[in-house]
């Protein structure tokens, strides 16, 4: 099921590992600007290919953007952590694709993530605490089929369930956590 472009869990297609982009051609742009579209005009702060319905390793997040006038995603291609700490923290997380809900998930408080740009350029994000290192680790989970619900402790993730189920009823949409 999509909600305003978003696909709503429990979608397969959240589910499924992604493919590699081997090239960056007109279309890998065109779907990172449509990514951008999306993410801006549901309130988010990271989107993931397959949250639009697209089976490739491909993200967009801006965490600082206040209005149109200071939005400028980065565009994240192939992103990988190659490094992240043992120490985990807690963060109140929400998902373009699970509206209505947000959850407490523990992660790495920094990560180091190499991706490519549409330049074909290697970049290397560092991140410690707060939204961008959570937004980092949050999107290439999307990438490898793993959502937020898979990060809970099964007690945990019996309850986000049940409450992502009566935020649908009300009529959720992306970009509402609560």
């Amino acid at each position: 099921m999509e909600v305003n472009g978003i696909v709503l869990s429990p979608d397969p297609r959240l589910r499924q590992e992604c493919k590699p982009i081997e090239e960056i051609t007109p279309e890998i742009e065109a779907l990172a600007e449509r990514m951008k579209r999306e993410m801006f005009e549901n309130a988010g702060v990271g989107l993931a290919a397959p949250q639009i319905g697209e089976l490739v390793q491909l993200v967009v997040i801006d965490t600082d953007y206040e209005s149109a006038d200071d939005y400028d995603p980065i565009v994240l291609i192939n992103p990988v952590i190659v490094e992240q700490s043992d120490h985990l923290v807690p963060f109140s997380e929400g998902c373009l694709s699970i509206p209505g809900v947000s959850c407490e998930i523990k992660r790495p408080d920094r990560v180091v993530v190499e991706a490519y740009d549409l330049d074909a350029n290697l970049m290397r994000y560092e991140a410690e605490g707060g939204v961008f290192c959570v937004c980092l680790q949050h999107e290439i989970d999307h990438l490898h089929g793993i959502t937020m619900f898979e990060r809970l402790e099964p007690a945990q993730r019996m309850h986000a369930m049940r409450e992502y189920q009566e935020a649908l009823r009300r009529g959720a949409k992306p970009g509402e956590t609560e």
